[in-house]
């Protein structure tokens, strides 16, 4: 379906290709969480001259921030000529290591074709992009819009979003009263919204033991051979229980609807400094430290996930020998998911049929992103993700965008505000 509207956003295809393009070559890799300024003064200026009123929020006090690397945070409003509601689009900027198998230079933001490449490309640079392209096209083709149009650009979302959304959030700019929609253009395919993600809870397990020789191991106790014990307990009692378990929310991909848990890491006994070229020091290790990942469905309540595990640690704990551990929490995310009859879903849903000619599929995110903290502190239930990009391309070596991909979603993003924000 093609409208004036559309065709100026077609006609954006250049301007669209060297937006995406200039956001890219600002390296906002997170950690450390640099060029976060930059970035935010970037779109500034770009929002400004289309009659933004801009304002440029460091998260101080929030985890990661620094002198040297301040966590900093853009929130852009443009006012209609009359009430309504407001209808935020929320980007992070911060875009995760390069990692290694790139082909192409991962900040020179390469066009080939059809495709843009770079580190970011996908999650999210195309997606703020294109949520400009159509908010600035939707402005001068409607200029009595009612209600305001919001665009940020936030830190740390690669990190869990505490010096971003979750610290704007604290402070009622996520707040029903202020915000009334909110898309999130995350890479999940141009023809689906996702409507919510699974939880998580993230812990340190450590087991203990006793140092004493190497060369006579049976003088000490070995923390890591308990740390084994956990993880052979992990696998026979705990791990088939969470096959057992599937959800009714849409997550993809299909292993995802499953309750899952990863061993992120395990580290025993003594680190060299680096650089050491030396032997390690003959020693039984008397720490053991593990990091797991426990992914929550919508289902789950987190105080019996969390009680699940202690008990199994508990019960070994009263059958192997001379066994202890300690269990530190490091993070919690609270399941999300938003009605299918929410205002944003009907309109989103309505548009890309409008734009693509077909019906959107609705699915979930098996990871978190920041509707958690706009449902948890901002209680905004409102609230999807939809964007341009192929979410299995993030975090990937020679991640890309397709344009095509970004003006279709521009056209999705602009005729949904037309049915939000029009008489």
């Amino acid at each position: 379906m093609r409208d004036t509207l559309a065709d100026r956003i077609e006609d954006s295809r250049d301007d669209l290709i060297a937006l995406t393009q200039d956001l890219i070559r600002i390296p906002t890799l997170n950690p450390p969480g640099a060029f976060y300024r930059e970035i935010c003064d970037y779109l500034s200026r770009r929002l400004s001259a289309h009659g933004f009123a801009c304002e440029l929020l460091r998260a101080e006090g929030a985890p990661g921030d620094s002198d040297r690397h301040p966590r900093w945070n853009l929130v852009a409003r443009r006012e209609g000529t009359r009430p309504g509601d407001c209808v935020h689009f929320n980007s992070h900027t911060d875009v995760v290591e390069v990692g290694h198998g790139w082909t192409r230079d991962p900040f020179a933001a390469t066009l080939e074709g059809d495709r843009i490449y770079g580190r970011g490309a996908c999650d999210m640079k195309g997606g703020l992009a294109a949520s400009i392209i159509a908010a600035e096209a939707f402005i001068v083709e409607h200029p009595d819009f009612a209600g305001a149009i919001e665009i940020s650009g936030t830190a740390d979302e690669e990190s869990g979003g505490y010096g971003g959304v979750a610290w704007l959030a604290e402070r009622g700019y996520f707040s029903p009263q202020r915000v009334q929609h909110v898309i999130i253009p995350e890479p999940l395919n141009k023809d689906r919204i996702c409507i919510g993600h699974r939880g998580g809870w993230w812990a340190e397990i450590e087991t203990r033991g006793e140092i004493a020789h190497g060369s006579m191991p049976f003088l000490g106790d070995c923390a890591i051979r308990h740390m084994g014990a956990v993880i052979d307990t992990f696998e026979r009692h705990l791990f088939p229980a969470l096959a057992a378990r599937v959800t009714q929310m849409p997550v993809t991909p299909e292993g995802a609807r499953h309750a899952t848990l990863n061993l992120n890491s395990v580290h025993g006994g003594e680190s060299e400094e680096p650089g050491y070229t030396g032997l390690p020091a003959p020693c039984v290790p008397d720490s053991c430290r593990m990091i797991i990942d426990r992914r929550i469905l919508i289902e789950e309540q987190y105080d019996d996930v969390r009680a699940e595990v202690i008990a199994l640690l508990d019960d070994l704990k009263a059958r192997r020998p001379n066994f202890d551990y300690a269990i530190r929490d490091l993070n919690r995310i609270d399941p999300s998911q938003t009605p299918q009859d929410a205002p944003v879903v009907t309109t989103v849903h309505q548009a890309i049929r409008d734009v693509l000619g077909r019906d959107p599929a609705y699915i979930a995110s098996p990871g978190s992103y920041d509707q958690k903290h706009i449902d948890r502190i901002g209680k905004l239930k409102n609230c999807i993700a939809y964007g341009p990009g192929i979410l299995e391309l993030a975090h990937k070596p020679d991640e890309w965008v397709s344009v095509r991909d970004m003006l279709d979603s521009a056209q999705v993003m602009a005729r949904s505000l037309q049915a939000l924000l029009l008489p």
